[in-house]
């Protein structure tokens, strides 16, 4: 199988100066699904150069507001006439299904056209009263300067158009790492940027592992905004090197989200139903590889027993398989080691008392198709508590914990008691509470009566070690910004501060 070149530095399709290549795998059946370029350092280097040129010397930072905004909707308009063409490349390099692939690109479509808008309606500045008719005293905002974006392989083209929409709106020039595991779809939007007329070198993409392309983005003395989506751990030694540099930071590091249904959202059969289904789909979309997946079921002790024994039974019946076929409901994971990893919790729940209640396992070679892929049969785990693993960690897989409540105030203790804050949601038929406990959980996204959906309108971001500001929204645009005070005095003269 012949490479193809995914290094674009100031312009230009290029091989890793290594010329080292890298396996980018298929998780449906592990093979060899394309040879992409492997960089490192030295190329990285080379695209924060590029971006430093075309930001210092450029025009794209002085370009009028209307024309971005135009770039950014011709962009979106390439997205859907592709739509099918990215769905596809993203449901075999992620293992999602390939509707999950189109809703992808039209949120990434709607995402684009957000931010055109937001830039387009802007005043010209913030007029600041200064207590005097003798001075103009305003806030305008400017572009940051070079970012250096890194983006996670569970949603790579959502999570680089969060970052890649507001930092070109804004007159940014950018350096793009995608996951070394999925790249793919961030390649094709780049060539998307292209086709749109960016100009050369303010999109720059470097393909190639965390170490040591991620990390020297991170470090390096000419990137001003580094901005990370992914783990923990890796983003908190990425998120060390960028302060050292004093650049400015951006931060989503994952989630360990309460889902937390009272016993009157269940009084219903319709009620029942409703929530009993929505817990699936917080828990097992995309095989719950979400860093916002509702993997913490917090049910009322009331009617624990029939819920969970009704989720047990619809989730063995989600169907398993390539995402590309028809029927298929979750796909596999997208990594052997994604697959070791979800397998080493649910034995450690289990070590410590946990009540397997579906799943559990590698499903039968006959009951998948194709058998060699890295699927994982949705699970879930009854009786666990706070003291386990798989309960304190972010699992990234398709593991559903229970834990129960009897009381409000417990209820929002539990949904609480974690180091993470991204998201939660809770399920009530009593609207005064629904809403009192949406306001007490410290989470960054609350739904009330639903789960997952989100608005690029609406900023997106977490509480605790779920990281450090926030996407979409205005304030995802104001992350690509520095905020300038001019003070102009209309009537000039001598202060005589000093006699002299």
């Amino acid at each position: 199988m012949s490479s193809i070149e995914t290094i674009h530095v100031d312009g230009v399709w290029l091989p890793a100066a290594s010329g080292e290549t890298r396996e980018v795998l298929d998780p449906a059946d592990a093979t060899t699904l394309q040879l992409v370029s492997e960089g490192g350092a030295e190329d990285a280097d080379a695209a924060v150069a590029a971006a430093r040129r075309a930001f210092d010397a450029g025009d794209w930072s002085r370009t009028p507001v209307a024309e971005r905004s135009a770039l950014l909707r011709r962009v979106a308009d390439l997205l859907q006439r592709d739509r099918e063409e990215i769905a596809l490349i993203e449901s075999r390099d992620t293992g999602k299904t390939l509707e999950e692939g189109r809703v992808d690109v039209d949120d990434v479509t709607n995402a684009f056209r957000y931010f055109a808008d937001l830039v387009m309606n802007e005043s010209g500045g913030r007029v600041v009263d200064a207590g005097s008719p003798d001075v103009h005293s305003v806030i305008v905002h400017e572009p940051v300067g070079v970012c250096a974006l890194i983006t996670p392989w569970n949603y790579p083209l959502l999570q680089a158009s969060w970052k890649i929409a507001p930092a070109i709106a804004a007159g940014n020039t950018f350096v793009i790492k995608p996951s070394e595991v999925t790249p793919l779809s961030t390649v094709h939007l780049v060539k998307l940027l292209v086709e749109a007329g960016l100009p050369a070198g303010v999109a720059n993409i470097v393909t190639g592992a965390g170490l040591p392309v991620g990390q020297r983005l991170a470090e390096h003395p000419d990137v001003d905004l580094f901005s990370f989506t992914g783990g923990l751990v890796s983003g908190t030694k990425a998120g060390a090197a960028a302060v050292s540099g004093a650049k400015k930071i951006a931060l989503e590091l994952g989630g360990k989200n309460p889902n937390v249904v009272f016993a009157d959202a269940c009084a219903t059969e319709e009620g029942f139903d409703t929530a009993v289904d929505q817990a699936l789909n917080a828990a097992f979309i995309h095989s719950g590889q979400v860093c916002s997946a509702g993997a913490r079921l917090i049910i009322e002790e009331s009617v624990r027993d029939r819920f969970v024994s009704e989720l047990a039974r619809r989730a063995e019946k989600i169907k398993l398989g390539r995402g590309t076929e028809d029927g298929v409901e979750c796909g596999p994971l997208v990594s052997q080691q994604q697959l070791d990893k979800v397998e080493a919790y649910v034995a450690s729940a289990l070590a410590e008392g946990a009540q397997l209640r579906c799943g559990g396992a590698r499903p039968e070679p006959s009951a998948v198709r194709p058998a060699t892929g890295y699927f994982y049969a949705p699970t879930v785990l009854d009786g666990c508590h706070r003291e386990m693993k798989v309960i304190r960690e972010e699992t990234f897989g398709p593991i559903l914990t229970v834990e129960t409540f009897s009381t409000e105030d417990e209820a929002v203790a539990l949904a609480n008691d974690t180091e993470y804050g991204l998201a939660g949601a809770v399920f009530s038929a009593d609207t005064a509470r629904a809403r009192r406990v949406a306001a007490r959980l410290r989470h960054g996204t609350v739904w009330i009566n639903d789960y997952h959906p989100y608005l690029p309108q609406a900023e997106w971001g977490g509480f605790g070690k779920s990281g450090i500001g926030r996407e979409l929204g205005p304030a995802g645009l104001d992350e690509y910004r520095e905020s300038k005070h001019i003070y102009e005095n209309l009537r000039p003269e001598p202060v005589r501060w000093f006699a002299g």
